[in-house]
Order: C-alpha cells, then sequence, then structure tokens
C-alpha cells in the first residue's frame, strides 16, 4: 500500500524559514507530478507548489521568490523549503503525488496527513 509521510511542520517567527518533507513508500513502480497544498482555518485547500518527474515547477504567486519546491527520485521524497514565512502562510500543509502503483500498476492520487505550519510573532 502507497503511503505518503509528511514532516517538517511547526512553528516560526515571521521572516524566518523551515523546510517540509514528504516521503512516499510502499509498492511503488513510478512517482508522476507531486505537489504541495495548503489549508487554513475556514478556507480551501490551495496548491502551494507542483514539480513534474522531470523536475519542471510552478508556484502559486503567494509563494514565488520565497518558497522552492524539489524533489529525490532516488528517495521517492519531496521538499518544500520555505523562506521569509508571513503570518498568511500558517496552515496545514499536506503533500500530493500521482503514482502508479507498483503491484496493480494502476495510476492513482495520494494524500498525506497534513503537517501544521504556524508562523506567528
Amino acid at each position: 500500500q502507497v503511503q505518503l509521510v509528511e514532516s517538517g511542520g511547526g512553528s516560526v517567527q515571521p521572516g524566518g524559514s523551515l523546510r517540509l518533507s514528504c516521503a512516499a513508500s510502499g509498492s511503488i513502480f513510478s512517482i508522476n507530478d507531486m505537489g504541495w497544498y495548503r489549508q487554513a482555518p475556514g478556507k480551501q485547500r490551495e496548491l502551494v507548489a507542483v514539480i513534474t518527474s522531470g523536475g519542471s515547477k510552478n508556484y502559486a504567486d503567494s509563494v514565488k521568490g520565497r518558497f522552492t519546491i524539489s524533489r529525490d527520485n532516488a528517495k521517492n521524497t519531496m521538499y518544500l523549503q520555505m523562506n521569509r514565512l508571513k503570518p498568511e502562510d500558517t496552515a496545514v500543509y499536506y503533500c500530493n503525488a500521482a503514482i502508479l502503483d507498483g503491484s496493480s500498476k494502476f495510476l492513482d492520487n495520494y494524500w498525506g496527513q497534513g503537517t501544521q505550519v504556524t508562523v506567528s510573532s
């Protein structure tokens, strides 16, 4: 069974940095697009950044120039380096990945359990 596990969330002051990780495990044949989403209280889940298997990246306008998405295909792991954090970045951050299951050979969409990021003075 495929699983995504996030880590690296926490509390930080405005202007600080955090690095999130998302590790995929289980019966994985290949991983296509991966992405980070976030959901603040009372708001809809929104896309933060995506990265293709080839390394192409796209970012939400609100995080461009501050956040960097990356992935290590050998480790089936994705990262989000978040710099110059603002209070409005406070949310639960979720990782998402399109994964081809090595056993079933089905391509499916997977979500992590989420990790809380709080930016406050």
